[in-house]
């Protein structure tokens, strides 16, 4: 079935919706019996996950069941799960479309997608187009596909390595007990980190990546980096875009080449998406691309989870997936695209 074809019937009221609920997500821990009230306001199956055999044992369900809608409350681990499972699985054509309910600490692609707000209040709007026909319109994104031989794919969307994986690593183990989520967790840990990369620190938790970075209509680069990300988002954090890449492809790529001091002025025009200005600046790098291939033995995070990448296993390949469609108010939609 087509997504216009689901589309339809969600806004005919004959379209089914399955709601997949991970009550461990960071922002919803403290509010799960709240947001429960909320998804019984929606008509259709909820299923409760924490783990990612139950997250593919539930999305087998719902498309076993021909699921036009599937709505996935949490954050981008959970995401990024339903994602790898539906791409390991099931052609596109039998995907349903999919919206999501930010739970989690960051939540990058549900802000990317133009959605924002409490799990609360985002199920009580979705609710709201079903029942009030409020319009809500699909907004298409592609999906990172990361595969080294020896080990399965991983799909997502934002990978990253060096400076930004131990960041993300760091948190997991450290401020994350502390209970703190949302936009002030990613600002801790963001500007703490660059704080102390901008002070000189250069060793653990700050040290930089040795790899050989291969695109196939670009110089190969080779050597140390502060880091590398690559998205297929249009923004990250705080609506920040901070790669200025001017081809047509869908795979934003940026790094840095390790340097003794990086200038203060420099990497905030980069988190401020102010990037461009740095276009030629030696060590300062961001295209757009098809594809690339990292020769690397080091951690990667991909959506927040970590990975870790081995050379004498052969290159570590970034690809676009999809574009796969995801259900926005129209509100929302006019956000994603501006």
């Amino acid at each position: 079935m087509t997504e216009r074809s689901r589309v339809d019937r969600l806004k005919s009221g004959t379209g089914s919706v399955g709601l997949l609920f991970n009550p461990l997500s960071g922002r919803i821990r403290k509010r799960k019996e709240a947001i429960r009230r909320a998804t019984g306001e929606i008509s259709g199956a909820c299923r409760e996950v924490t783990n990612a055999h139950e997250i593919s044992a539930s999305v087998d369900a719902f498309v076993n069941a021909d699921t036009d809608l599937l709505v996935i409350i949490g954050g981008d681990g959970t995401v990024q799960g339903v994602l790898c499972h539906l791409f390991a699985t099931q052609p596109l054509a039998k995907w349903p479309v999919l919206t999501i309910v930010p739970g989690g600490t960051t939540n990058m692609t549900a802000l990317d997608l133009g959605i924002s707000g409490s799990p609360e209040s985002v199920l009580q709007q979705l609710g709201a187009c079903f029942q009030k026909g409020f319009p809500f319109a699909l907004v298409k994104r592609h999906v990172l596909c990361i595969e080294q031989s020896g080990a399965g794919k991983v799909y997502g969307m934002f990978f990253g390595v060096g400076l930004i994986a131990r960041a993300v690593i760091f948190s997991q183990s450290r401020i994350k007990r502390l209970g703190i989520t949302g936009e002030i967790y990613s600002a801790l840990i963001t500007f703490g980190y660059v704080a102390g990369f901008l002070l000189g620190r250069r060793q653990g938790a700050w040290a930089p990546v040795r790899m050989t970075i291969t695109e196939k209509t670009l110089p190969q680069h080779q050597g140390t980096f502060a880091f590398l990300f690559a998205s297929t988002l249009d923004r990250l954090l705080f609506g920040m875009r901070p790669y200025w890449g001017e081809q047509p492809e869908p795979l934003h790529v940026t790094f840095v080449r390790q340097q003794r001091q990086l200038p203060l002025r420099s990497v905030l025009r980069l988190l401020i998406g102010r990037g461009n200005d740095l276009k030629g600046k030696e060590g300062y790098h961001s295209y757009n691309t098809d594809g690339m291939e990292l020769l690397i033995d080091d951690d990667y995070i991909v959506d927040g989870e970590s990975y870790r990448a081995d050379s004498q296993s052969g290159p570590l390949r970034i690809t676009p997936a999809g574009p796969i469609a995801f259900l926005v108010a129209e509100r929302a939609a006019a956000n994603a695209k501006s």
